[in-house]
């Protein structure tokens, strides 16, 4: 990858995303050392303009953010770095640096959830007592929830719908990590259809 530090006196806007849900957590900006560092630990560094140092974020918070993947605009002079946050991004304990109102993109957060109920299981945990019950009661749970929300489409209240459909959404996602699936895997083929 050449990034072009010299357009903009050595330094060069960095934007991160988070690799999951897609939603843009910060900008900052890297020198060709914060660069490097970031390559070499895998954890996001930036070149404080405001310290003129480099600075790992969450080098205080612990909220570090682990690289994903890194890619460069078409005039090599901007970066994208997608990463997996260990925490809330902003200094102020908010999810996003911009304040976004509410995670657009939150069924890739439920995703991860998901995931970690699956990996860290615990008596308390609804997924974890629905997959001890193996996957005929997981899938016959996505029949009932998608009966329910058909039923709440024709006879109930927006509201009943809307509740139906996060059921239906929430049990479907379990499944598809039971399968060992993704919402990726649906996501990529119902691109594949599109085009």
């Amino acid at each position: 990858m050449n990034i072009d530090f010299k357009k903009g006196d050595g330094l060069v806007p960095v934007v991160i995303q988070d690799a999951q849900t897609l939603e843009v957590l910060m900008l900052g900006y890297m020198n060709e050392e914060a660069w490097n560092k970031t390559n070499e630990e895998q954890k996001v560094t930036f070149f404080s303009r405001s310290k003129n140092r480099l600075w790992t974020k969450g080098e205080e918070s612990g909220n570090f953010l682990q690289v994903v993947s890194s890619h460069i605009d078409c005039d090599e002079d901007t970066l994208l770095i997608k990463v997996k946050p260990a925490g809330p991004t902003c200094h102020t304990g908010s999810r996003s640096c911009f304040n976004t109102p509410f995670n657009q993109n939150f069924l890739l957060e439920l995703e991860r959830i998901v995931q970690h109920r699956i990996d860290f299981p615990s008596e308390e945990s609804y997924v974890n007592r629905l997959r001890s019950r193996g996957i005929n009661k997981i899938a016959q749970k996505v029949g009932e929830e998608a009966v329910e929300t058909v039923i709440a489409a024709l006879t109930e209240t927006e509201n009943d719908f809307i509740n139906e459909s996060s059921d239906l959404l929430f049990h479907l996602i379990v499944l598809l990590k039971e399968k060992g699936m993704s919402l990726e895997t649906i996501a990529k083929n119902l691109e594949g259809r599109h085009q």
